[in-house]
């Protein structure tokens, strides 16, 4: 495997960083993660807008532009011999002293991984309410960061079945997000999703689907909820950009869902029809879809 590394491509066995570098000793560093389809990085503009809105709240100086950044997509496909993929793009402090630096970080490091992807997508998984609780943000809002402590002890909690959702409830029992994805249900043909004030991420693909919501007219709330309200749904779905739209069969064994999913299969066929021509999700094109 070929990875980006500060200016280079290089064999992934090759790849260096420092010791002393503030995203391994503390933390600060922040990634996106995305896919590839036919060539396409679906959603790039959106992906690297909120790239640098989390790197400039950790006070990290990046200054890569889109063209250079499609440039060294190009060239890890090429060089890894692929057409659709999973990526990685990954942004830390860079070299600091020993103990907490409060000045910005002028030379950050940058690595990209890229990997295959099955050829066939789960679209379907079973959904577990977590013993551990969705830890707050550190800062005002979650950031896609390096600090995934949380996530790990909550994946630790359900085993590596791929076919498992973890879901996290807030300390107030709030019902927030999953392990790696974005919550939603539909009751009554309405769409309900966690308030980003729960202290959920506000992942790309989840403000691409409620524009989608919005594009296709269905009604859709965001607010705090109870589990309850999880388990008496019509269906629920869970998002993330590498996974796209999958529906949960059920919940805790405790569900009754439909199993036709028929809003999330169609928001999934709308999906399915852009990821290959989007840059953003401002794109989206302004007409009703049948």
């Amino acid at each position: 495997m070929y990875i980006y590394v500060n200016g280079e491509i290089v064999q992934a066995n090759d790849a260096k960083i420092s010791v002393f570098d503030h995203g391994f000793m503390y933390g600060l560093g922040v990634f996106e993660t995305f896919r590839i389809y036919e060539g396409h990085p679906f959603l790039v503009d959106d992906h690297f807008q909120r790239l640098r809105e989390s790197i400039k709240q950790l006070s990290i100086h990046w200054d890569y532009n889109q063209v250079e950044i499609i440039a060294i997509l190009r060239e890890l496909l090429e060089k890894n011999n692929l057409t659709n993929a999973y990526v990685r793009w990954n942004v830390s402090a860079g070299v600091g002293p020993l103990g907490l630096q409060v000045d910005p970080y002028e030379q950050p490091s940058t690595i990209v991984y890229v990997k295959p992807l099955p050829e066939i997508l789960e679209y379907s998984k079973r959904g577990v309410l977590l013993e551990t609780k969705r830890n707050s943000p550190e800062g005002t809002k979650r950031l896609k960061s390096h600090h995934y402590l949380n996530n790990i002890i909550g994946k630790k909690e359900i085993g590596p079945d791929a076919g498992v959702e973890g879901i996290f409830l807030t300390k107030e029992g709030h019902l927030a997000e999953g392990i790696v994805s974005n919550l939603f249900w539909v009751k009554n043909n309405i769409v309900y999703t966690p308030a980003i004030e729960t202290g959920i991420l506000n992942g790309v693909t989840r403000h691409f689907v409620l524009t989608l919501l919005d594009q296709i007219g269905i009604e859709y709330k965001e607010g705090y909820y109870s589990q309850r309200e999880l388990l008496e749904a019509d269906e629920a779905f869970v998002t993330n950009s590498i996974q796209e739209i999958v529906s949960l069969r059920d919940v805790d064994e405790k569900t009754n869902y439909n199993p036709a999913m028929p809003i999330a299969t169609k928001l999934r066929l709308f999906y399915q029809q852009l990821r290959k021509q989007l840059n953003s999700r401002r794109e989206l094109p302004k007409k009703e879809f049948s």
